[in-house]
């Protein structure tokens, strides 16, 4: 048998890296580009017409988790978004069914109305101030709830091989994040609809390496990876959007409201989330 030279060690870490390391170094940045969308926005977009809008508000849609991103990344740092009240109220133009309102930043709404009463009461008042202001907008739906939850290492696991110092091993981590949902009626303040809604974010790391003696005292070793983290707002997007489909949905089915045409009720998408049901752990412990 030949020994194993340096160059045949070089050629075949180099082949090795360079097939398993699928994802290369930017070597540019990039320009800014619309935000990523999941499958649920689609779903959205494609909801069939209502029969009227809904007025509707949301105040506040807050991360109620407490959660901080695991050390070592940063004991400061929350482990979501605390920009849900945006994703929500997004979702909810986009959707078509929302009249949506401002409330998040009323107290700045009040002041330029302000503004514009006190420029009405002077001369000259400016050309875009001149016409009266109408009462604002009341909605007939408040939407409530939050980001409640945010488990780490829901599922974690990975796997591996070496063989004559030369390998590669793949490892996964899966989080989970829990949005709650609840549409709320102004003039009785009942509680017409609750939705929870999980989804899960994917993080896996793939490295490879040489590590092989080719002479005495001459060690020769060679590493190369990468790690894929799916964007937790991208997954906290996902999750409101689904909350706010289902929240739709299960509307129709108790006649909160109605549809354009009573025929798409048997739209792909209702039925996919009308037939859609939470999935149930068996915390029964196992019998021998």
């Amino acid at each position: 048998m030949k020994p194993f030279t340096l160059t045949a060690a070089v050629v075949a870490g180099t082949l090795l890296l360079g097939g398993c390391a699928v994802s290369p170094v930017p070597t540019e940045e990039s320009k800014a580009t619309l935000t990523a969308r999941t499958s649920t926005y689609a779903d959205l977009r494609a909801l069939p017409e209502p029969q009227g809008q809904i007025v509707a508000s949301v105040y506040s849609f807050r991360d109620q988790t407490g959660q901080y991103r695991p050390a070592p990344s940063s004991s400061l740092s929350t482990a979501v978004t605390q920009g849900a009240t945006a994703l929500l109220t997004e979702a909810m133009k986009d959707s078509g069914w929302f009249i949506t309102l401002e409330r998040e930043g009323l107290q700045n709404l009040l002041t330029e109305r302000k503004i514009i009463r006190a420029a009405q009461k002077k001369p000259n008042v400016p050309e875009n101030n001149a016409n009266g202001l109408p009462s604002l907008l009341a909605s007939n739906i408040l939407i409530e709830g939050g980001i409640i939850a945010y488990d780490t290492n829901a599922v974690t696991g990975g796997a591996g091989a070496r063989y004559l110092g030369i390998g590669a091993a793949e490892q996964y981590r899966t989080d989970q994040v829990t949005i709650n949902l609840r549409a709320i009626n102004v003039n009785t303040g009942q509680i017409l609809n609750n939705v929870s809604t999980t989804k899960r974010v994917l993080s896996k790391e793939l490295t490879t390496g040489v590590f092989k003696f080719v002479e005495f005292k001459e060690l020769l070793e060679l590493e190369a990876g990468y790690t894929n983290n799916e964007p937790r707002e991208v997954c906290v997007r996902s999750a409101i959007e689904a909350a706010l489909i289902h929240m739709i949905v299960d509307g129709l089915e108790e006649g909160h409201w109605n549809l354009s045409d009573n025929a798409d009720l048997n739209h792909p998408v209702v039925q996919q989330y009308l037939n859609e049901t939470p999935y149930i752990f068996d915390l029964e412990p196992a019998t021998s």
